[in-house]
């Protein structure tokens, strides 16, 4: 690794995430990957919003992930309609200080303590259309490969996925 970086200690922290909503976000991750998904955090969608987690399951589902460090967090917030018009599923994310109540019903909850998660409540599916889901896939896909990119130019070492030959 690099004595000098061109990155911050965490690239995908620009310093409006909380250390609450990082750890809930940690944990989410950890979740998500052992359901096999494919996660990007802050992916910046066509409405020029930013999702703070995005999964691709292994079936070619989109989820999004809002996470929420409070109440307060929740209740300013009014961004969150939207995401649902670029995701087969849409839940909100939290820890245990923050009451599941205070979720709307037709969303997912998720509740995690940075180790790992749970899924609460699932989430109702609403199919995105295809024409959304070929621009989602191909923005998740780009994004992806930048930041794979990016981080390999910066030295650090990426892991291969089971099968994948060096």
């Amino acid at each position: 690794m690099p004595i000098v970086s061109p990155f911050p200690v965490n690239p995908l922290a620009d310093g409006r995430q909380s250390d609450r909503a990082l750890v809930v976000r940690r944990g989410v991750q950890r979740l998500l990957m052992e359901m096999g998904a494919a996660v990007l955090p802050e992916l910046p969608l066509a409405s020029g919003r930013r999702a703070d987690l995005v999964a691709l399951t292994p079936k070619g589902d989109f989820w999004i992930i809002e996470i929420k460090s409070s109440v307060e967090d929740f209740r300013v917030d009014r961004k969150w309609p939207e995401y649902r018009l670029h995701s087969d599923r849409f839940f909100f994310a939290s820890h245990p200080d923050v009451p599941e109540e205070i979720f709307p019903p037709e969303c997912g909850f998720i509740l995690s303590d940075g180790y790992g998660a749970e899924i609460l409540r699932d989430a109702p599916e609403h199919r995105l259309a295809p024409a959304t889901r070929r621009a989602l896939m191909l923005r998740f896909a780009r994004a992806s490969a930048a930041r794979l990119t990016a981080a390999e130019l910066a030295g650090v070492p990426i892991p291969l996925l089971d099968g994948e030959d060096r």
